[in-house]
C-alpha cells in the first residue's frame, strides 16, 4: 500500500494523521436526511457542537444545504443565513477546526471569515469557479469530493466503466484546480463521494478499492455514515445504521482512509482506533 500522508496543514494549525481524524457532522438545515430539523436554531446547534467536541471529535463540520440525493438547491442568502452565526458563535469555543460543507464561494468566503478553517467541497471545486480562489485567499484547508452532477441529479446514471479510475481522475483535475489557483497540496484531503452519484454496489467497490486512491499523494476523507447503501445491505431502518457505518468505517480506515466523516462521533471514534490498531 502507498504510504499515506503524515499530517494536514490548514489555516491555522497542523492536524497530525499518525491515528484516524472523527470529523463530525453538524447540519443546520431543515430537509438533511439524518438530522432533520433538530439542530436548526442557533443555541442547539452551538450545544450539539460542543457536544460532538466532548465526544471525541476531531473537526466539526457545518452544513446549511443538504446534499443528499435529489436535495433542492438552497439559493447563496439563506444558505449563509444558517450558517455564518453558527460559525461565529462557535469560532471562539470550540478547540477544535471548523469545517463548513458548502460548494458555493462566498459561504466558503464568509464562514472562513467567521472562523472556518476548511472549506468541504462537496463539488471538487467544480460547481462554483471562484471557490478554488476563495479557499486560496483564505489560505483554508480544504476537502475535495468526486461527484457526478449536483444532488437533485447525481443519481440518475450511477453507471461506471471503471469507477475507481473515473473517480480518481476526477479528484486529480480537483487536486490541479487547485493548484493553479495557488492552494498548497498540504492543505488539501481528497473524498471519493460516498452515496454521491454511486450504485449500492458502487459505494461497496469504493470502500474495497480505496487504498487505490493513495497514490494522489493526499489524506482520504470518507462519509458513509447513516448512508442509504447501508440499509440497502442489511434492509434496517434510518436509526438502524449504526453498525453499518461502523463496519464501512473499519474497512476504510483499514483501506488507507485517514479522516471519517460521521454523525455518531463517540461510538466511531473507538472503531477507528480500532481499526488503526488492527491495520
Amino acid at each position: 500500500m502507498t504510504a499515506k500522508a503524515a499530517t494536514w496543514e490548514l489555516s491555522r494549525r497542523t492536524l497530525s494523521l499518525e491515528r484516524p481524524l472523527v470529523m463530525g457532522i453538524l447540519n443546520v438545515t431543515p430537509d438533511s436526511f439524518s438530522d432533520a430539523t433538530r439542530f436548526l436554531t442557533l443555541e442547539r446547534a452551538v450545544e450539539r457542537a460542543l457536544e460532538l467536541e466532548r465526544e471525541g471529535a476531531d473537526i466539526i463540520d457545518i452544513g446549511g444545504e443538504s446534499t443528499r440525493p435529489n436535495a433542492p438547491a438552497v439559493d447563496l442568502a439563506e444558505e449563509l443565513r444558517r450558517v455564518v452565526p453558527v460559525v461565529e458563535a462557535l469560532a471562539g469555543r470550540l478547540q477544535v477546526p471548523i469545517s463548513v460543507d458548502t460548494y458555493k464561494a462566498g459561504v466558503a468566503r464568509a464562514a472562513c471569515a467567521a472562523g472556518a478553517e476548511i472549506v468541504n467541497d462537496v463539488s471538487g471545486l467544480f460547481f462554483d469557479p471562484a471557490m478554488a480562489g476563495a479557499v486560496a485567499e483564505a489560505d483554508a484547508g480544504l476537502v475535495v469530493m468526486h461527484t457526478r452532477g449536483r444532488p437533485d441529479r447525481m443519481q440518475a446514471d450511477t453507471r461506471y466503466g471503471d469507477l475507481v479510475a473515473e473517480v480518481k481522475g476526477y479528484l486529480s483535475d480537483s487536486l490541479a484546480l487547485a493548484r493553479e489557483a495557488g492552494i498548497l497540496e498540504s492543505r488539501i484531503a481528497v473524498d471519493p463521494g460516498i452515496g454521491f452519484g454511486k450504485s449500492v454496489e458502487g459505494n461497496l467497490e469504493l470502500i474495497r478499492r480505496l487504498s487505490e486512491l493513495l497514490p494522489l499523494g493526499r489524506p482520504i476523507l470518507v462519509g458513509p455514515s447513516r448512508k442509504s447503501f447501508i440499509t440497502s445491505v442489511l434492509g434496517s431502518g434510518g436509526n438502524e445504521r449504526l453498525f453499518g457505518t461502523a463496519a464501512a468505517v473499519a474497512v476504510s480506515i483499514l483501506n488507507g482512509a485517514s479522516i471519517v466523516r460521521v454523525h455518531d462521533v463517540a461510538a466511531m471514534r473507538d472503531v477507528a482506533l480500532m481499526a488503526r490498531a488492527l491495520a
